[in-house]
């Protein structure tokens, strides 16, 4: 039973393997740090200074207070296809509806891990006595709004469920499931003049500037809270440039970089309100700069209103801190209320099991554009 319970952790870490074990940052569910959209994922995994769509209730919950109209989207994703898991799969589903009354927009992600199903052995050998299927989820409620005309705000919370098995393993206390919850903040700045210094080049209303605090919360735990680990509570920031705009022909650039605001060396670990700080305090500069994990995509849409879009994009982190190397593709189809969009990652030299990892996403939305 135990290495059931073992190859089901190791399942849910996923994406952050390689991240424990080289640089010693554990933490729990790290399924809400992934991508849950097509488009992002086909701009190198960025997000934070564009969130132009229903998506932005993940990357940057401010994103909403900009947009108009209601949206409803929902991605499905093999995850971890190189590892040939077939049964390991995730799903988000997101919505938004403008409120007047509360002068913004609120908004509703679902993200769902099935884990697959596993066998449950007897504690005195291989005998197989039953089976169990593990999963996780978590469910976000979001809300935007301008505090002026180039300033937008918003924040989410969230519920966590992890059940990786219906009871424990071995002689340990507690079972194998956990709740927690968590929330984020989020800050976009659309700037309807901006000038670049000495150079007098105006970029207003073309440039944008994201940042997101995400995941902000108590540690979660299985057997007992001397055992908890903390939330991947990471800092998003990014800068979104519109290189041309016209009425056929339209190509948006973005940067991001990102990092987990996570301290926890040996067998001590901050709670969140503290590691927030001292995760900067371990190590010099020049370590404190590689633990940033950076992205940059491109996005070229034909037609008015849009309706072909291609998509590239470049993902980085540092060898010594899980070394994800990969460059991401993607494209879309808008017609009337109805959005297509995939994107697919390709990580055959880095050994990632990202690599092949294709999202599908739908989208529907009215009263506004579907981006």
């Amino acid at each position: 039973m135990a290495k059931n319970m073992i190859l089901i952790i190791i399942a849910s870490l996923g994406i952050c393997v390689p991240k424990i074990m080289q640089a010693q940052q554990t933490t729990a569910v790290p399924f809400i740090q992934i991508e849950p959209d097509s488009r992002s994922g086909g701009m190198g995994e960025t997000g934070v200074a564009i969130a132009d769509n229903v998506w932005a209730t993940f990357w940057n919950p401010a994103g909403l207070a900009f947009q108009k109209g209601s949206e409803l989207a929902m991605t499905h994703t093999k995850w971890l296809p190189s590892l040939g898991l077939s049964d390991i799969w995730i799903a988000h589903f997101a919505y938004k509806q403008p409120v007047e009354d509360l002068d913004g927009i609120v908004a509703a992600q679902l993200t769902y891990l099935n884990l697959g199903e596993f066998n449950q052995t007897s504690s005195n050998g291989p005998e197989v006595i039953g089976t169990f299927t593990g999963y996780e989820m978590a469910v976000a409620a979001t809300y935007s709004t301008k505090l002026n005309d180039q300033l937008g705000i918003g924040t989410s919370a969230r519920i966590i469920y992890s059940h990786l098995a219906p009871f424990g393993a071995g002689q340990e206390k507690g079972s194998g499931t956990s709740t927690g919850f968590c929330f984020d903040i989020g800050l976009l700045y659309r700037p309807l003049v901006f000038s670049i210094p000495y150079i007098g080049v105006d970029l207003g209303k073309r440039i944008s500037f994201g940042m997101n605090i995400a995941n902000i919360g108590p540690k979660m735990s299985y057997v007992d809270r001397a055992q908890a680990d903390p939330l991947p509570m990471t800092l998003r920031l990014g800068i979104a440039y519109k290189v041309l705009e016209s009425d056929y022909n339209n190509i948006n650039a973005t940067v991001e970089v990102s990092r987990l605001l996570v301290n926890r060396y040996g067998t001590s670990s901050d709670e969140f309100y503290k590691a927030f700080f001292t995760t900067w305090t371990s190590g010099n500069i020049s370590e404190q700069i590689r633990r940033f994990d950076s992205g940059l995509g491109l996005e070229y849409w034909y037609g008015s209103p849009k309706l072909i879009g291609l998509r590239f994009g470049y993902f980085y982190e540092d060898p010594r801190e899980g070394n994800r190397k990969f460059m991401t593709f993607g494209a879309g189809l808008r017609y009337d209320l109805y959005g297509f969009d995939f994107g697919y990652i390709s990580a055959a030299e880095s050994g990632t099991p990202l690599d092949g990892t294709l999202r599908l996403t739908l989208s529907i939305g009215w009263g506004g554009d579907v981006n």
